[in-house]
C-alpha cells in the first residue's frame, strides 16, 4: 500500500518523495492564467498523478477549483471515488471489461474507437442508463487513439434516436505540441479538430465540451483551448521548454540517506558484473534506493549525479535493485547525510531524464509504491 503523510516543517529523514502542494497550487493558477476566463480546466492525474500520489494531488485540485479531474484507466478513477473525489472523473482509454465499474462510480469514459462506443452503449442500455454522459475522441494526426474524422457520420447514426448515453464532450489530442519545429502539423491537428466538432455539434443539435490543448498546447497554441484544456505535466513542474520551465515549479523532491561509505583501492570493482573498476583509490557511498524503487539501471555508471552537502556525487557501477553507489572521495560526508536525487531548485527530474536520454514523465511515473510520499503546505 502506497504510504502518504502531510506534513509542515518538520525534518524529514530516509528515503522518501516530499510533494510539495503549495508549488502545485502555483502551477494550477500559472496555467489558468494561460487561458480565457470560462474555459473550462481538466487536472491529469493517471499512472499516480504521474507519481506523485493521485489521492491527495486529486483532493488538492479539486479544492483549487478544476472542472474535470482525468485519468487513462477505470480503476484509476473508481479509486479516486472511493477516496472522496466528487468532480466529474474523465477516463482517457477505458477498456471493455471494466464498464460496469465505470458506470458503478460515475465515471465519463472516453470512447475512442467505434467498436468501444457500441460497446458502451449496449451495456448503458442493458443497465438502463439514461443520458449517462460520455467523450468521443477523434484522431486528428496522433494515430494513436480516436476514430477517424470521416467516421463522423458513423458515430452519429450510432448515438442518433437513442437516450441511454449522451455526448458531453468532444476530444482529440495534440501529437507535437511542444515542438514548435512542427507548427503546421500542430495546426493542422487543431484546425481538423475544429472541423470535426462543429459538425459533430451540428449533427448532435446541440453544445458540448471541446477539448484538444493538454499543457504545450496551454503554453504555444492559444487556438487549441477551445472549451476546455486539459494539464498533467505542467501542473507538476515541467513545461517541456526551459522558457516556460521558469514560471513553473516542480512539486517533488526525491531523496534519501548514506547507508554506509566504503573505501577501496586502485583495481577493485564497485556493483554487479563488475562494470566499474577503481582508476585509484576512492571512497564511495551506498544510497538507499534502487530500480526496485524505480532508479533504473541506465542511471548507473556515472549517468546521473546526485547531491550530498552541496556537492555532486556520480553513480559507480550498475544500480541495483535495493540501492546504488556514488563517488564521495572529495566529499565530506558521514552514514545518514541527506542524498539528494533531485529537487524542486537545483537538479530537477527534467535534469535527471536528460542524462539518461530520457524524458521528465518517464523519472516520475516510475517512483514505485516502497517509496513513501510525504505531502509538504509550505
Amino acid at each position: 500500500m502506497l504510504r502518504t503523510k502531510t506534513h509542515h516543517n518538520l525534518k524529514l529523514q530516509g528515503t522518501r518523495l516530499e510533494v510539495n502542494l503549495k508549488s502545485l497550487a502555483h502551477n494550477f493558477r500559472y496555467l489558468k492564467s494561460k487561458i480565457p476566463p470560462g474555459t473550462l480546466f481538466m487536472a491529469v492525474v493517471k499512472a499516480n498523478a504521474y507519481g506523485h500520489g493521485a489521492v491527495k494531488v486529486a483532493h488538492k485540485l479539486q479544492e483549487l477549483g478544476a472542472d474535470y479531474i482525468a485519468v487513462a484507466y477505470v480503476s484509476e478513477g473508481a479509486r479516486l471515488r472511493d477516496n472522496g473525489i466528487t468532480a466529474p472523473i474523465c477516463v482517457f482509454h477505458p477498456q471493455v471489461h471494466e464498464l460496469e465499474l465505470c458506470i458503478e462510480r460515475c465515471l465519463e469514459p472516453v470512447l475512442y474507437s467505434i467498436d468501444v462506443l457500441e460497446e458502451f452503449l449496449a451495456f448503458a442500455k442493458a443497465k438502463n442508463q439514461k443520458n449517462y454522459p460520455v467523450h468521443v475522441e477523434f484522431n486528428t494526426g496522433m494515430n494513436r487513439l480516436g476514430i477517424e474524422a470521416d467516421d463522423l457520420h458513423k458515430v452519429l447514426k450510432i448515438i442518433k434516436d437513442q437516450d441511454s448515453i449522451k455526448v458531453r464532450g468532444v476530444q482529440s489530442h495534440l501529437g507535437a505540441s511542444e515542438d514548435l519545429a512542427e507548427d503546421e502539423f500542430n495546426k493542422n491537428q487543431i484546425s481538423l479538430f475544429h472541423k470535426t466538432a462543429d459538425a459533430f455539434e451540428k449533427g448532435l443539435g446541440y453544445t458540448i465540451i471541446r477539448h484538444e490543448a493538454n499543457t504545450s498546447g496551454i503554453l504555444n497554441y492559444k487556438e487549441s483551448h477551445f472549451t476546455m484544456v486539459r494539464s498533467g505535466i505542467g501542473l507538476y513542474g515541467y513545461g517541456n521548454d526551459p522558457e516556460h520551465d521558469k514560471y513553473l515549479k516542480p512539486i517533488s523532491s526525491l531523496k534519501s540517506n548514506i547507508s554506509l561509505i566504503r573505501t577501496i583501492e586502485e583495481g577493485e570493482s564497485v556493483s554487479y558484473n563488475r562494470k566499474f573498476f577503481a582508476p585509484k583509490k576512492m571512497t564511495y557511498a551506498v544510497v538507499a534506493l534502487g530500480h526496485g524503487d524505480g532508479i533504473h539501471r541506465i542511471h548507473g555508471m556515472g549517468n546521473m549525479e546526485v547531491e550530498i552537502n552541496g556537492r555532486k556525487a556520480p553513480t559507480l557501477g550498475i544500480i541495483c535493485m535495493d540501492m546504488f553507489m556514488v563517488d564521495v572521495s572529495d566529499i565530506d560526508c558521514k552514514v545518514g547525510d541527506e542524498v539528494i536525487i533531485w529537487d524542486e531548485n537545483h537538479q530537477t527530474a527534467q535534469t535527471v531524464a536528460e542524462n539518461a536520454g530520457t524524458i521528465s514523465y518517464e523519472i516520475l511515473t516510475v517512483i514505485s509504491d516502497r517509496v513513501p510520499r510525504y505531502y509538504l503546505q509550505r
